[in-house]
């Protein structure tokens, strides 16, 4: 395979360099300084724009979980703009109705898997690529918007051929592909990478993290993938993109909470905790704790079933938890310690709202505990139920709008084979009241959610127990 790729890896070099011109070699660009910080605000909109990997309303769904719990206090709208077998060029016709009219602040765009027509590198695919794309960021800048490049994600050629050997009712059999694809898609992001670092905008990379987390597992399962049908990304792929996002955006929240109680030189105290902690009660024996504490967020938490009320073409046998672990998100974008300096050496029971959530000796008490996983927790449950009810939105709102913006593809696709184009827009005003109704629906269950992860006053309590009942 090496012996194939690495020759294709310099043609691309060469015939790409041809696109540009060789005489006069060109002066280095001076590269813009990238915004490095995802700053949404209440009442802010962000716009994922992409195809069928957006259309599947995953990637987009943990960001939002993560912005709905970390962020309660602040209104931020998400609209997914993915429409499946998009390229460039798609995207760019839906532009104006799709994604401008929701002024956003920011507009996120993953393509490229679909522009590379799952053929060899075509120096004249490519320039469609590039000028559909930079026509996207042009659009993009007339909004007053930041935009943010997505590389092109992971192409799994080893699923590829486990399917075309082992599943007759493999919905892609009689397509060919590229024995390149995955490579050429590396292309495509390190041109978008460049284009983005000189134009001074965000480029998140999900091909390298996909590649390299395969690869990884496949050193102990040969057959693990991330991409069940090679091209779409499964629930657990997806929460990997979602944590390259956040963790590449660095969000000014990367933990919920810090509990911090010790005891001073005037008695026992508790440190910034990034909330509040009140009521602190503590024994002479320093054997129990009680106080309240109320937080400004919730832990980013996934649901277990991807989604509840249809079964998906993108089949996702992992799952989003999956992703999870594998990334240690849980410890890295969303922690939520408590530690208790001081206590009488023993075994402690910790209860919040009356719920036993846990037992832990005073030295791990001391040294800290994790708590942004424990489904025991009320706060967890919290999370839970907001994750929940935005899978609900995206099950019954987001995704059945993408299903009808593609229908406006096809509709747009037909006029234009037939000559027809004028008549468009009286083909569209017919679809529009369904879009509508979605785009309100959609926004109902908005309402729910931010109600539901509004931070709520907690009681701890930690108290000593007998080890040996």
């Amino acid at each position: 395979m090496i012996q194939r790729i690495v020759p294709f890896l310099f043609a691309l070099v060469f015939t790409a360099g041809s696109l540009f011109g060789q005489a006069p070699k060109p002066k280095p660009k001076a590269l813009a300084k990238p915004t490095s910080i995802l700053d949404l605000q209440d009442g802010d909109t962000f716009v994922f724009l992409g195809d069928s990997i957006t259309h599947q309303c995953l990637y987009t769904q943990y960001i939002e979980d993560f912005f709905y719990t970390r962020y309660p206090e602040r209104r931020i709208k998400f609209h997914n703009a993915g429409v499946s077998g998009d390229k460039a060029g798609d995207a760019l016709a839906r532009f104006e109705e799709d994604v401008a009219s929701f002024k956003p602040k920011y507009v996120s765009v993953l393509l490229g898997m679909n522009d590379g027509r799952y053929e060899d590198f075509s120096s004249e695919t490519f320039a469609i690529y590039q000028r559909d794309m930079r026509a996207i960021g042009e659009q993009i800048v007339g909004l007053r918007s930041t935009a943010i490049g997505l590389s092109p994600t992971l192409f799994d050629h080893h699923q590829l051929a486990n399917e075309l050997e082992n599943n007759p009712n493999y919905r892609f059999k009689s397509r060919e592909f590229s024995e390149q694809y995955n490579a050429l898609m590396a292309f495509y992001g390190a041109w978008l990478r460049g284009e983005s670092g000189e134009s001074g905008i965000p480029y998140i990379n999900f091909y390298g993290p996909l590649n390299d987390m395969t690869e990884k597992q496949r050193r102990t399962q040969p057959d693990f993938t991330l991409v069940p049908d090679a091209i779409h990304p499964e629930a657990a792929g997806q929460f990997i993109m979602a944590y390259e996002f956040l963790w590449q955006l660095t969000p000014d929240r990367r933990g919920v909470s810090s509990i911090g109680i010790s005891k001073g030189k005037k008695g026992w105290v508790a440190g910034k905790a990034g909330g509040e902690v009140t009521d602190l009660i503590v024994s002479d024996e320093a054997d129990s704790v009680t106080f309240k504490f109320l937080a400004p967020a919730l832990p980013w938490v996934v649901p277990e079933v991807e989604s509840g009320n249809e079964k998906l073409k993108w089949p996702s046998p992992l799952g989003a938890r999956a992703g999870y672990r594998l990334t240690a998100a849980g410890h890295r974008m969303s922690n939520e310690r408590l530690k208790i300096v001081g206590l009488k050496p023993g075994s402690y029971e910790l209860k919040i709202d009356d719920v036993v959530v846990g037992n832990y000796s005073h030295a791990q008490l001391g040294s800290k505990v994790e708590l942004q996983s424990n489904e025991a927790t009320p706060q967890y449950q919290q999370a839970l139920k907001v994750a929940k009810l935005n899978r609900e939105r995206n099950d019954k709102a987001v995704r059945p709008l993408r299903d009808t913006w593609g229908k406006v593809k096809g509709i747009r696709r037909k006029l234009d084979a037939a000559g027809e184009s004028n008549k468009f827009e009286a083909e569209f005003t017919k679809v529009k009241p369904r879009i509508d109704e979605l785009k309100a629906l959609a926004a109902s269950f908005e309402d729910q959610i931010y109600e539901a992860a509004c931070p709520i006053l907690r009681k701890y309590e930690v108290v000593h127990v007998d080890s040996n009942k």
